[in-house]
């Protein structure tokens, strides 16, 4: 917290944006998150981005501009150059006379406009804009002119790399040597490209012929520029250094971290090595520390099942499952609902396998089976540090499915996730892990199923009729279909082609009352409870699929694809 901070909260007030609670609580909070204060207003839903910045600026006598979608002239671009406006974040949006007008994001940094003026020699007046729009705006217009993967391999000829086992100053980064600088820049452009690509993962695969380079896109795997197979071992070993991995053993899976700065985005990446035949083969997760930020409805939450879901993550104690299989976003999804009830007055500690992002004002226990640290060792000692809240990444065996209901039925909030197929399934998978059914209904408060499905990307987007086989794929769904006004992306620059451009959670959530609670303690199968769960009014993964078909996000062939087995 700073006292710019205190300043805001003040005029906030006084407009009457805020409460004087609110603002007490924001500079709390922005204290022990190490936030600011602006970005705790928004988290918290006290106020969001644009109108504290609106108010700010009238404060000030500036105008407030959003950058969505505005067009500027790249003569004006020119007239700062890439690496001003990026260490300034700043954006040029038009000129008059001898002064340049540029977006910035906070009102208060007097600083910034002085430099500028000092910079570029010429006056600068300010405008406000929100933060993340300034940023997409400096990737638009400022597209980084560095070399690419493509270029890097072309300048890299036979002879410009030594071969493995010729190069082993490659172990420490005091050692590196004009041979291994080529490799250490087409890996650093292998994990730059893939940010640049909004890839999720990058996966390094080892052929028999070729050295295949492929990223993870929105859930879908592109391949890309691929190495020639003679640095597959050169590269295999940088990326291994890089993660603090022995690349002396080859014949075991070894897990690793790396932690970057990317285009001033701080982002950790989850390395995994698995030996295979042709060679180790790396997959590197990217780990975006901003997505933490995400807020309930960005997840993908329609308004009434996203008043369900905050009014169950507020209760006091007992167990919410968010289950589906891997890469369906339960790990984004548990982080969103800790970043959304992470307050002072609550105490939060997760135990996870691995600590995927970390979390300011949140207590992190990372599972470490070799010297004993297990779910159920680490579960156990934490309940001793009295905490509100616990998240357990993920409930594997009986001892730890056991603690988590022993620890809701004792007062505290229990966060996890299981792999099932839907949400009334996971009942019976904790019984057939060994819980008893009377615990199951008396712990468990709700259990979400969810899916991620692509989203039709805004640029391109253009309206469509669904065909005859669609309708008879949806079934007794298809009325609500033939009236609907669909969409779908014709595809362009900005989505690559695919029409599709990030992605959005579906959701089934299935809530436990009384009548449940009994049909779960006489042992009904999973049938029955999803039967009569709907028949309570619970929607299925492919029923919230079809409003965001009829909502213009996705598309009916998203939805049948991640939604296979769920019958009409």
């Amino acid at each position: 917290m700073t006292a710019n901070d205190e300043y805001v909260i003040e005029i906030l007030e006084n407009v009457g944006l805020i409460s004087h609670q609110q603002g007490v609580e924001a500079l709390q909070a922005a204290q022990g998150m190490d936030k600011a204060v602006v970005d705790v207003l928004a988290e918290y839903k006290f106020a969001t981005k644009p109108d504290v910045l609106k108010a700010l600026a009238n404060q000030f006598g500036m105008e407030f501009i959003s950058l969505s979608g505005v067009n500027i002239d790249q003569e004006i671009i020119d007239l700062v150059p890439g690496e001003i406006a990026r260490r300034y974040h700043v954006i040029p949006i038009y000129r008059t006379e001898n002064t340049i007008t540029v977006a910035l994001s906070d009102p208060l940094d007097v600083e910034t406009l002085d430099s500028l003026r000092y910079v570029l020699r010429c006056d600068v007046a300010g405008v406000v804009a929100v933060s993340e729009e300034i940023e997409a705006a400096l990737t638009r217009f400022y597209p980084t002119t560095g070399s690419t993967v493509a270029s890097m391999l072309e300048e890299m000829t036979e002879g410009s790399v030594q071969a493995p086992g010729e190069t082993p100053k490659l172990e420490g980064e005091d050692n590196v040597t004009d041979a291994d600088a080529p490799i250490i820049k087409l890996v650093s452009l292998i994990i730059l490209e893939a940010f640049r690509a909004r890839a999720s993962d990058i996966h390094l695969e080892p052929l028999e012929r070729k050295f295949r380079v492929r990223y993870r896109i929105d859930g879908v795997l592109h391949e890309v520029e691929s190495p020639p197979k003679r640095l597959q071992s050169a590269i295999i070993s940088r990326v291994k250094i890089m993660a603090n991995m022995s690349i002396a053993e080859k014949r075991l899976p070894q897990d690793g971290r790396i932690q970057i700065n990317v285009m001033g985005r701080d982002l950790d990446l989850r390395v995994s090595s698995v030996p295979c035949n042709h060679g180790e083969t790396i997959v590197m997760r990217i780990l975006d520390k901003e997505s933490l930020s995400l807020g309930l409805p960005k997840l993908g939450f329609f308004s009434d099942d996203q008043q369900t879901f905050e009014r169950l993550i507020g209760l006091s104690d007992g167990i919410i499952l968010v289950t589906g299989p891997t890469g369906s976003g339960k790990t984004t999804t548990l982080y969103a609902c800790l970043n959304h009830i992470n307050k002072p007055d609550r105490k939060i500690i997760t135990v996870e396998d691995p600590v995927e992002y970390q979390m300011s004002g949140i207590n992190q226990v990372q599972v470490r089976s070799d010297i004993g640290l297990t779910f159920g060792a680490a579960l156990r000692s934490i309940l001793r540090q009295a905490p509100n809240i616990i998240m357990i990444g993920e409930i594997r065996d009986l001892e730890t499915a056991e603690i988590a209901v022993n620890a809701s039925l004792t007062g505290h909030l229990v966060f996890s996730t299981l792999h099932t197929n839907d949400a009334p399934s996971a009942v019976t998978r904790l019984i057939d892990i060994g819980v008893k059914p009377f615990l199951v209904a008396s712990s468990t408060r709700a259990i979400m199923a969810q899916r991620l499905v692509r989203k039709i990307c805004e640029r391109c987007k253009e309206q469509v009729q669904p065909t005859d086989a669609e309708l008879r794929i949806f079934g007794g769904l298809s009325g609500q279909l033939e009236t609907a006004q669909l969409y779908r992306g014709r595809g362009c620059s900005e989505c690559n082609q695919t029409g599709y451009r990030g992605r959005l959670g579906i959701f089934e959530i299935f809530l436990i009352n009384d009548e449940v609670r009994h049909m779960i303690y006489e042992r009904v199968s999973a049938s029955h409870l999803r039967a009569r769960a709907r028949e309570l009014g619970m929607r299925t993964l492919r029923e919230d699929g079809i409003r965001k078909v009829i909502a213009g996000q996705t598309t009916l062939e998203e939805v049948v694809r991640t939604t296979m087995g769920d019958a009409n």
